[in-house]
Protein backbone atom coordinates (compact mmCIF):
# COMPACT_ATOMS: atom_id res chain seq x y z
CA UNK A 1 0.00 0.00 0.00
CA UNK A 2 2.77 2.42 0.96
CA UNK A 3 4.47 1.56 -2.30
CA UNK A 4 1.35 2.55 -4.25
CA UNK A 5 1.08 5.85 -2.42
CA UNK A 6 4.70 6.88 -3.23
CA UNK A 7 4.21 5.69 -6.91
CA UNK A 8 0.90 7.69 -6.66
CA UNK A 9 2.74 10.72 -5.68
CA UNK A 10 5.50 10.33 -8.38
CA UNK A 11 3.17 10.16 -11.21
CA UNK A 12 0.72 13.30 -9.90
CA UNK A 13 4.09 15.37 -9.64
CA UNK A 14 5.47 14.26 -12.86
CA UNK A 15 1.86 15.19 -14.38
CA UNK A 16 1.61 18.55 -12.56
CA UNK A 17 5.47 19.16 -14.27
CA UNK A 18 4.35 18.10 -17.76
CA UNK A 19 0.75 20.51 -17.54
CA UNK A 20 3.00 23.29 -16.49
CA UNK A 21 5.68 22.65 -18.89
CA UNK A 22 2.88 22.50 -21.65
CA UNK A 23 1.30 25.46 -20.20
CA UNK A 24 4.47 27.12 -20.80
CA UNK A 25 5.28 26.08 -24.08
CA UNK A 26 1.58 26.95 -25.32
CA UNK A 27 2.11 30.38 -24.16
CA UNK A 28 5.21 30.70 -25.85
CA UNK A 29 3.65 29.70 -28.89
CA UNK A 30 0.90 32.14 -28.38
CA UNK A 31 2.84 35.10 -27.60
CA UNK A 32 5.10 34.61 -30.91
CA UNK A 33 1.36 33.94 -32.62
CA UNK A 34 0.86 37.63 -31.39
CA UNK A 35 3.72 40.10 -32.12
CA UNK A 36 6.21 39.38 -34.14
CA UNK A 37 7.15 36.63 -36.87
CA UNK A 38 8.81 33.94 -35.00
CA UNK A 39 12.53 34.15 -33.99
CA UNK A 40 14.30 31.84 -37.13
CA UNK A 41 17.42 29.41 -36.67
CA UNK A 42 20.65 30.01 -38.94
CA UNK A 43 20.09 29.30 -42.52
CA UNK A 44 23.26 27.92 -43.22
CA UNK A 45 24.57 24.48 -42.32
CA UNK A 46 26.92 24.02 -38.94
CA UNK A 47 29.43 20.99 -38.38
CA UNK A 48 27.39 19.72 -35.83
CA UNK A 49 30.42 17.91 -34.24
CA UNK A 50 32.17 20.97 -34.24
CA UNK A 51 29.59 22.54 -32.18
CA UNK A 52 29.67 20.32 -29.41
CA UNK A 53 31.77 20.23 -26.46
CA UNK A 54 31.65 22.95 -23.20
CA UNK A 55 30.16 26.66 -23.70
CA UNK A 56 30.24 28.93 -21.23
CA UNK A 57 26.67 31.34 -20.63
CA UNK A 58 28.19 35.14 -21.20
CA UNK A 59 24.13 36.19 -20.88
CA UNK A 60 20.94 35.14 -20.70
CA UNK A 61 16.89 36.01 -20.29
CA UNK A 62 17.03 33.39 -18.17
CA UNK A 63 14.39 30.09 -17.64
CA UNK A 64 12.51 31.32 -14.02
CA UNK A 65 9.48 28.61 -13.86
CA UNK A 66 8.77 26.82 -10.64
CA UNK A 67 10.19 23.87 -11.28
CA UNK A 68 13.36 25.24 -13.07
CA UNK A 69 15.18 28.41 -12.67
CA UNK A 70 18.48 30.13 -13.85
CA UNK A 71 17.37 33.85 -12.70
CA UNK A 72 20.49 33.83 -10.25
CA UNK A 73 23.05 31.84 -11.80
CA UNK A 74 26.69 31.77 -11.46
CA UNK A 75 29.55 30.15 -13.71
CA UNK A 76 26.91 28.59 -15.67
CA UNK A 77 28.13 26.17 -18.21
CA UNK A 78 26.33 24.17 -21.36
CA UNK A 79 28.11 20.77 -22.19
CA UNK A 80 27.21 18.71 -25.80
CA UNK A 81 27.51 15.44 -26.57
CA UNK A 82 27.09 13.94 -29.73
CA UNK A 83 25.29 10.27 -28.72
CA UNK A 84 25.59 7.21 -31.46
CA UNK A 85 21.75 7.66 -32.13
CA UNK A 86 21.93 11.73 -33.17
CA UNK A 87 20.58 12.58 -29.63
CA UNK A 88 22.39 15.64 -28.18
CA UNK A 89 23.03 14.07 -24.41
CA UNK A 90 23.53 18.10 -22.51
CA UNK A 91 24.45 19.07 -19.42
CA UNK A 92 23.79 22.44 -17.93
CA UNK A 93 25.58 23.43 -14.73
CA UNK A 94 25.81 26.64 -12.40
CA UNK A 95 26.31 27.91 -8.90
CA UNK A 96 22.95 29.80 -7.47
CA UNK A 97 23.11 32.65 -6.18
CA UNK A 98 26.98 32.93 -5.83
CA UNK A 99 30.26 31.66 -7.29
CA UNK A 100 30.49 29.32 -4.32
CA UNK A 101 26.24 28.91 -4.07
CA UNK A 102 24.73 25.61 -4.33
CA UNK A 103 25.88 23.82 -7.74
CA UNK A 104 22.69 23.20 -10.13
CA UNK A 105 22.96 20.22 -12.83
CA UNK A 106 19.98 19.88 -15.50
CA UNK A 107 20.45 17.15 -17.82
CA UNK A 108 18.33 17.75 -21.04
CA UNK A 109 18.47 15.56 -24.43
CA UNK A 110 18.98 17.58 -27.71
CA UNK A 111 17.10 16.31 -30.96
CA UNK A 112 18.18 17.67 -34.38
CA UNK A 113 14.66 18.89 -36.42
CA UNK A 114 16.04 20.59 -38.92
CA UNK A 115 18.20 17.60 -40.34
CA UNK A 116 19.83 20.45 -43.53
CA UNK A 117 21.07 23.13 -41.38
CA UNK A 118 21.35 21.52 -37.87
CA UNK A 119 20.49 24.64 -36.35
CA UNK A 120 17.03 24.01 -35.16
CA UNK A 121 16.84 21.58 -32.32
CA UNK A 122 14.45 19.94 -29.84
CA UNK A 123 15.66 20.19 -26.59
CA UNK A 124 13.90 17.70 -23.51
CA UNK A 125 13.78 18.20 -19.87
CA UNK A 126 10.72 16.26 -19.53
CA UNK A 127 9.30 13.43 -21.38
CA UNK A 128 7.69 13.69 -23.80
CA UNK A 129 7.87 17.25 -24.07
CA UNK A 130 10.07 18.69 -26.15
CA UNK A 131 10.44 22.46 -27.03
CA UNK A 132 12.18 24.61 -29.92
CA UNK A 133 16.28 25.53 -29.75
CA UNK A 134 17.32 27.55 -32.17
CA UNK A 135 20.99 28.66 -32.89
CA UNK A 136 20.94 31.72 -34.07
CA UNK A 137 24.09 32.95 -34.24
CA UNK A 138 27.46 31.20 -34.74
CA UNK A 139 30.92 33.03 -35.45
CA UNK A 140 32.92 31.26 -38.26
CA UNK A 141 35.46 29.87 -35.76
CA UNK A 142 33.06 28.32 -33.54
CA UNK A 143 34.17 30.49 -30.20
CA UNK A 144 30.74 32.62 -29.97
CA UNK A 145 26.91 31.58 -30.18
CA UNK A 146 23.18 32.81 -29.46
CA UNK A 147 20.53 30.08 -28.71
CA UNK A 148 16.64 31.47 -29.02
CA UNK A 149 14.07 30.15 -28.71
CA UNK A 150 11.00 31.56 -31.83
CA UNK A 151 8.74 33.62 -29.38
CA UNK A 152 12.14 35.52 -28.04
CA UNK A 153 11.41 34.51 -24.03
CA UNK A 154 14.81 33.29 -23.55
CA UNK A 155 18.27 33.60 -24.99
CA UNK A 156 21.66 32.87 -24.12
CA UNK A 157 25.11 33.85 -25.40
CA UNK A 158 27.71 31.91 -25.08
CA UNK A 159 31.43 31.58 -25.90
CA UNK A 160 34.20 28.85 -25.31
CA UNK A 161 35.98 30.83 -22.76
CA UNK A 162 34.40 32.31 -19.48
CA UNK A 163 35.58 36.32 -20.89
CA UNK A 164 35.73 37.50 -23.97
CA UNK A 165 36.40 41.09 -24.89
CA UNK A 166 33.93 44.07 -24.56
CA UNK A 167 34.08 44.78 -27.80
CA UNK A 168 33.16 40.90 -28.78
CA UNK A 169 30.52 40.97 -25.70
CA UNK A 170 28.80 44.41 -26.76
CA UNK A 171 29.01 42.99 -30.88
CA UNK A 172 26.82 39.91 -29.54
CA UNK A 173 24.53 41.85 -27.29
CA UNK A 174 23.53 43.72 -29.78
CA UNK A 175 22.92 40.67 -32.43
CA UNK A 176 20.24 39.81 -29.86
CA UNK A 177 18.78 43.22 -29.58
CA UNK A 178 18.54 43.10 -34.02
CA UNK A 179 16.53 40.12 -33.37
CA UNK A 180 14.08 42.01 -31.13
CA UNK A 181 14.69 40.47 -27.63
CA UNK A 182 13.58 42.61 -24.47
CA UNK A 183 16.90 44.05 -23.56
CA UNK A 184 15.53 44.65 -20.27
CA UNK A 185 15.16 41.36 -19.38
CA UNK A 186 18.83 40.57 -20.20
CA UNK A 187 21.52 39.64 -17.78
CA UNK A 188 25.64 39.04 -17.62
CA UNK A 189 25.90 36.04 -16.04
CA UNK A 190 28.93 36.45 -13.54
CA UNK A 191 31.76 34.35 -14.79
CA UNK A 192 34.59 33.17 -12.41
CA UNK A 193 37.92 33.66 -13.84
CA UNK A 194 39.54 30.33 -14.83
Amino acid sequence: MRRDTRRWRAQTVAGCLAVALLSTLTASGCSAARGAAPLQPLQREIDLERFMGKWYVLAHIPIDTFFASEADAYNAVETYRLAADGSIPTTFTFNEGSFDGPLRVMRPTGFVHDEETKTEWRMQFLWPFKSAYLIVYLDEDYEQTIIGVPDRSYVWIMARTPQISDEEYDHLVAEVAGMGHDMTKLRKVPQMQR
